[in-house]
């Protein structure tokens, strides 16, 4: 916690109100949230920063895509451009948002769009698409006007929302109670050897509701770096120093990862959905083998040579109860 945030505690108070007044009001039908009648799920968080939500909706992709005709809609963060849009494969970061097009460029046959408001967002898919079946709205757990028929809500390992105060001294953009209307819990970024103990431990500190679900995943990161034509192994990575280049809330479970199979690499850190400027992409031009994440990819490939810039892919992996996850989303669409 920064001397500033410390400074700012007062400020706490007055935001948990006027957050905790504003979902009160549209739980009593004061402020009125538009429902519908196909499914909407909805994937977010209570906390800021990175909680795993891109590989949570990609997880969802992979489940659903082949079953039924899905789309997925953000608000596409830090983009230049406003309003709807929807994601082709040939559209930049700065138009449509890094994650989107992330999930474009690797589901060509979802239907992937960007809206900051979620209600024209859904009408304006739904008039491209009368058949569509399902929306995945990302990050939209706090997008009140929209009432979704199902809510995942992420915590990460690390930094659980039952442990952080509200912003701006923490993390959280809403008051701990939120969480109540989840139908998942998901607990991400685990450690791949967590314990029933720790389990055990989080399930005390949570408490969440009887009809609510409590799962764990973790980071699965694949064995292999990919670039725009191109896969080689990890292990290559052995006998050769490369730069890391990474611009996500938090990097460290992706470093401690490299340093544990004995990799040997500089990193390079910038904030999260960090636009480059000329002058550092001069710099990084520098560097003959780099390495960066699948959403700082789509932000990089176009000025680099695909021989130079690689991505680690990674997924999300529930440590356990796996199907129980599989079938609440399935019930829920047949429902």
């Amino acid at each position: 916690m920064n001397i500033l945030r410390k400074i700012l505690f007062p400020i706490v108070p007055v935001y948990y109100f006027v957050t905790w007044l504003r979902n009160k009001l549209y739980d009593l039908g004061v402020k009125k949230s538009v429902s519908y009648d196909f499914p909407v799920i909805a994937v977010g968080n209570l906390s800021v920063g990175g909680t795993g939500k891109s590989p949570m909706v990609e997880y969802l992709i992979r489940l659903l895509k082949d079953k039924v005709v899905l789309a997925t809609l953000s608000r596409g963060y830090r983009r230049e451009t406003k309003g709807f849009h929807e994601v082709k494969v040939d559209a930049t970061a700065k138009e449509v948002g890094d994650e989107p097009l992330q999930f474009k460029t690797k589901f060509t046959n979802v239907t992937v769009a960007v809206d900051e408001d979620r209600r024209n967002g859904i009408r304006s898919l739904k008039m491209q698409n009368s058949n569509l079946e399902v929306i995945l709205l990302d990050d939209a757990y706090q997008h009140r006007k929209v009432k979704a028929g199902f809510y995942i809500l992420l915590t990460p390992y690390y930094d659980l929302y039952c442990n952080d105060i509200m912003l701006p001294t923490g993390n959280l953009r809403e008051p701990r109670i939120g969480a109540d209307r989840a139908d998942i819990i998901v607990v991400t970024k685990c450690p791949n050897n967590l314990g029933d103990e720790s389990i055990k431990e989080i399930e005390n500190k949570l408490r969440v509701k009887p009809s609510q679900i409590l799962l764990f995943s973790t980071i699965d990161y694949g064995d292999s770096i990919i670039s725009a034509s191109d896969k080689r192994s990890l292990d290559m990575l052995k006998k050769t120093s490369f730069t890391l280049v990474t611009g996500i809330a938090n990097p460290k479970p992706l470093i401690d990862y490299y340093h544990s199979l004995g990799l040997k690499f500089n990193h390079i850190n910038y904030p999260d959905h960090h636009n480059f400027t000329d002058v550092e992409l001069d710099e990084l031009k520098k560097c003959t083998f780099i390495i960066t994440t699948e959403k700082d990819y789509v932000r990089l490939a176009p000025n680099f040579s695909e021989d130079v810039l690689w991505y680690q892919p990674i997924e999300m992996k529930f440590i356990k109860n796996r199907d129980v996850f599989d079938n609440s989303i399935l019930s829920y669409i047949k429902k």
